[in-house]
């Protein structure tokens, strides 16, 4: 899982929005809409993003339609301390820019 964690993340583009996602659900289940709305990206952006981390098997969802409710995955849960190392190295990347 960790070596997933990184490469979702670090290695393809949209990994520092894909970490904003999975930080918002951990704090919660939510639709895209309201993933959208809390983050303040696009939509359509969102759906990708949420495409990308369910292809991999960070997020699950819950009905269909609309209505899709996502939340973080339980091996996210339980490998959440690389998540952190993970936006650690994004901190220290941006203050060494």
């Amino acid at each position: 899982m960790n070596g997933v964690l990184w490469y979702v993340l670090t290695g393809t583009s949209g990994g520092r929005n894909r970490l904003r996602v999975l930080r918002v659900l951990r704090a919660r289940p939510r639709n895209a809409n309201q993933l959208a709305k809390r983050l303040e990206l696009d939509y359509t952006t969102v759906r990708h993003h949420l495409s990308v981390l369910e292809e991999h098997d960070l997020i699950t969802k819950t009905g269909d339609g609309y209505g899709v409710i996502y939340q973080i995955s339980s091996s996210v849960r339980d490998n959440w301390e690389t998540i952190e190392q993970i936006e650690t190295e994004y901190a220290d990347s941006a203050v060494s820019s």
